[in-house]
């Protein structure tokens, strides 16, 4: 096994980790199958589904388990989130989103294919798209972050829940959207501060 790896996301590389950390963050759900991968000295990433190591970590459990669970009304135990609260996660109820993508640096199509393999989606205009999933506003985030390159920029509205999730905006930008989110609106006009 090897004891170093780094992730990408985005564009952006994070690491380096352990095989104990890997295996850890692949039962938070923080390591996906698809996640692209390298180990330490290898500037080659790839799905983490394709490595020999991390893909026994994605292994679902043996078809006559799962049938002994169902037939005994058992369920899996929720997946804990690694820095999420609960209600962030998944919890199976449709969701309602507002996607909106800023594509500089890499194709619209794959980022396109992942929105509708997350759900039913249709593209309202140009680079805006409406989805219904069962996933939360961050793991939908997450999940297309993977698609966009260093300049591309994403915001996901959750329109169900009145939330927001977004990606690459810059530091003065995300603290004035947190400040815009997060007030309560009183009914009265306000003058925004440029």
């Amino acid at each position: 096994m090897s004891d170093s790896w780094t992730v990408s996301v985005g564009g952006r590389t994070y690491g380096p980790y352990s095989d104990a950390q890997m295996q850890a963050f692949a039962g938070e759900g923080r390591l996906a199958p698809t996640s692209l991968v390298a180990r330490k000295g290898d500037s080659h990433y790839k799905a983490a589904s394709e490595d020999s190591t991390l893909s026994t970590f994605f292994r679902a459990k043996p078809p006559a388990m799962a049938l002994a669970q169902a037939l005994n009304g058992e369920e899996d135990p929720p997946v804990a989130r690694f820095g999420r609260k609960d209600d962030e996660t998944g919890s199976g109820e449709l969701t309602h989103y507002v996607i909106v993508a800023d594509m500089k640096s890499r194709s619209i199509t794959g980022l396109e294919e992942e929105i509708h393999n997350l759900g039913l989606a249709y593209a309202v205009m140009p680079q805006v798209w409406l989805l219904t999933s069962d996933m939360s506003v961050n793991s939908v985030r997450n999940t297309l972050v993977q698609k966009l390159g260093k300049l591309d920029m994403l915001f996901v509205v959750d329109a169900t829940h009145d939330k927001a999730a977004w990606f690459n905006f810059g530091p003065e930008s995300d603290t004035r959207i947190r400040r815009i989110w997060s007030r309560a609106y009183d009914g009265a006009p306000r003058k925004v501060a440029s």
